[in-house]
Parts: C-alpha cells; structure tokens; sequence
C-alpha cells in the first residue's frame, strides 16, 4: 500500500479526532504572558498547564537579562555546532555552575531535552549492552532506547522486584556478550507525579547487582531537594545517580537541557553525541538566560512558594474525595472515571463556564475509561486560585458523577 493512502485510512487514535478537537483540546492557544491566568479563545483563564514551576518566566531579573542578552547578541549566534564554531565562554561557564550545583564532575549543555536524552542514551550503549528502564519513562528516553541495537527489558512502573528480575536476565546476557547494564528511570514522572524509586534501586547494588543508573530528572530538578537538585537529593542518593539529566522546559522556563555525570563520561558524550555534534549550539540568549535562571533557582524562595501552593491543592483536593495517585512531586493528577465524550464535556465545561483551563489526557496515553486532569502548580498562582479550582472540581465531579457530561462522542470543538 502507498505510504500516503496508509495515512489516509489511519491517522492514529489520537489523529481520528483532528477535525473535531484541534485548536481547542489538542494545539490549543493559550496567549499573553505567561502567568496564572492567560488568554484563550478571547476569555481570561485560569491556567494548570504551564510547566513554569519557580514562576521565573515573567521574573523581572529573568525578563531583564533575556533582553539584554537578545539585544547584545541577537537570536543567532553563536553559528554553527559547538565542536566548530559554536563554542563559547558562556556555554562553558554554565556547564561549571551546573556541575557545581549539582554536585557532579562536569556537565554539558544539550539545545534541547528530548533530542539530547535519545542521543544521550544512542551514544552511551553498544550493542553488547542491555538496557532496563522503567515502563513509564518519557517518551524521549523510549525513543533513545528504541535506537538501540542490543537487548532492552521493560519492568512495570516503579516495581522493584519486576526491576530485580529484568537485571537478572541482563547479567545473563551480558555475562556473554561482555557488555554492561544500563538502567534507565525518571526522578518525577511526568503524569503519576510520583518520584522514581530511586533509593529502592540503588540498594539493588548492595545486592551484588552491577549496572549504571541514569535518571532524567525533568520535573524533579529545581523542584525536589533542600538545594533543589531533585530527587535523588530529597530521596538522599543523589551521589549515586551516574547520568542524571535536566531540562531548561520546566522549574527554568526556557529552552535547553543538560547531562551531568564523571568527566570522563561527559568527555566521551562531547566528542559522541550525534545531536549536538552535527547540531547547531545553543543560542546566546538562552545560554545567558540561562544563568540568570541557575542563579535564581538556586535560592529557596521560589520554591516555598512552589511547595505551598503544591501542598494547599493537593490536599486540598484529597479532602474534597479526589484520587491524585501516587504523586509526591508538585504534579497534581486528578484521576476521575468517564468515557472520552464524557472527558470532552467536562474539560469544555472548565473552561467556558469556569474559566479553567488544565490538560485534559485520555486513552492511549492513559487506560480506556478514566479522565486525568493535569494540574501543574507554580510559585506564581495564588491561594485564592487553588481555592476557587477544588471548588469548581467539586461541582465538575458532581455534574460528572449525575451523567450531565454524557455524550457518546467528543465534543466538536469547531462546530
């Protein structure tokens, strides 16, 4: 069949629904500044679904250094890749601050997560490797692992014993192939909220177990931890992850990412990974910007503020009956039962009526037959919003619950 007419007949579970969904519950506008509440179809909103979790992307200081940096450098350079003409002092300057920071030899900078995680990942193992990770890992760690050409073992999310099991069969073949272990988790996944088991895993080598352990830390970085280094900081075995990764796209409102490990190993990743090698280097005024984001991260207000929004909404929300999982991280998943008409309805209903606005996920990224509602608190909302959200979820459940939401399909968004 030609490729084209496959595509026509199939256009995936989640592209079935284009014409009835887009602009409104998939590729959604959300417009103005970044904040708490924004714009959407012309209406002020209140927003969950901004992973801007210090509230840094409006920062007066972050603002003021992002346009200097932009008026002093422009979007453009440095031109070309790092290894030939994209190198500079301020690239260099934040791999210091952030190995510093973190507590670990050397860092290198990455233009973006998702790209950098999969090359991350292709440039580390070799074919005689096996590679065991966690079912729920994002899908830019998938996809690295899917680049690779030797033996891969999935465990169930966050099952210890399963994890044990999938090493065991790792040993057996590496023991012949004389390769080596790489185990691949999260610090927070992205949708439960609950942390990786970090510390779980780590005792696995006290149990004679030999593998490397590589943790993306997305959600976790500048969130978790006294110092705010993340999970494996806040779950005390932070200087027993080999590969730990950050994004700029979350507590750092920006565009960028990072690698932190031995130098040796981020060495080797500089001269080897494909992504950044034949990858033009990260704009100046990201880099700079940055900085001025390390800077502030570092410094604990922000992220009281973060946790005592978190702390309010969650339990907030667990008091008025509602299932938020597992999550120990500022992810606030709001777990309800319906079908995707039903899931359609109620999301349409918050934001016309209620004026929230907050992801909506449903099958395949979820099970058939339940709604999760995704609510991403900052240091920027207010009590007063957390407030009025568990009230308006108390009355959205209760319309959810007397079948007011019924419908057999989505709603047309575009009608």
């Amino acid at each position: 069949m030609d490729i084209f007419e496959r595509i026509a007949q199939n256009r995936g579970p989640l592209g079935q629904h284009m014409e009835r969904s887009h602009g409104y519950f998939t590729f959604p506008k959300l417009e103005g500044q970044i904040a708490p509440r924004m714009t959407f179809k012309g209406k002020e909103v209140l927003t969950w679904s901004i992973n801007n979790y210090l509230g840094l992307s409006n920062h007066p200081e972050v603002r003021k250094v992002d346009a200097e940096a932009a008026a002093e450098w422009g979007c453009g350079y440095p031109m070309g890749a790092r290894m030939m003409s994209g190198q500079t002092e301020y690239h260099e300057e934040f791999e210091r601050q952030i190995a510093d920071f973190m507590e670990m030899e050397a860092a290198y900078l990455l233009n973006f997560g998702y790209q950098g995680f999969m090359s991350v990942i292709d440039s580390l193992t070799h074919r005689n490797d096996v590679i065991v990770y966690d079912s729920e890992c994002h899908a830019c760690l998938v996809d690295g692992i899917r680049l690779h050409q030797g033996k891969t073992f999935v465990f169930p999310h966050n099952d210890i014993e399963k994890c044990e099991k999938s090493l065991e069969r790792a040993a057996k073949i590496t023991a012949e192939t004389g390769g080596g272990i790489l185990l691949i988790t999260e610090g927070v996944f992205g949708m439960s909220g609950d942390q990786g088991k970090l510390k779980e895993i780590v005792e696995l080598r006290k149990k004679g177990h030999q593998f490397r352990l590589m943790v993306d830390d997305a959600h976790g970085f500048g969130t978790l931890g006294e110092k705010g280094q993340g999970a494996g900081e806040a779950q005390g075995v932070h200087h027993e992850i080999d590969i730990l990764l950050g994004t700029f796209a979350k507590s750092m409102a920006s565009i960028g990412a990072f690698v932190c490990a031995k130098k040796e190993i981020v060495d080797f990743l500089m001269y080897n990974m494909r992504s950044q090698v034949f990858a033009k280097s990260l704009p100046m005024v990201l880099t700079i910007g940055a900085l001025k984001r390390l800077e502030l991260l570092k410094a604990p207000t922000q992220r009281e503020k973060l946790w005592t929004i978190t702390n309010a909404l969650q339990n907030g929300l667990r008091e008025a009956g509602f299932n938020l999982g597992n999550t120990n991280s500022c992810v606030t998943p709001v777990m309800l039962s319906g079908t995707l008409g039903e899931a359609t309805k109620l999301t349409f209903d918050l934001r016309e009526n209620y004026s929230i606005f907050t992801s909506i996920v449903v099958y395949p990224v979820v099970p058939k037959g339940m709604i999760l509602l995704r609510l991403i608190p900052t240091a920027a909302h207010s009590l007063d919003d957390v407030e009025y959200t568990i009230e308006t979820f108390k009355k959205v459940k209760a319309k959810l619950d007397a079948g007011e939401y019924h419908a057999e399909k989505i709603v047309d968004a575009n009608a």
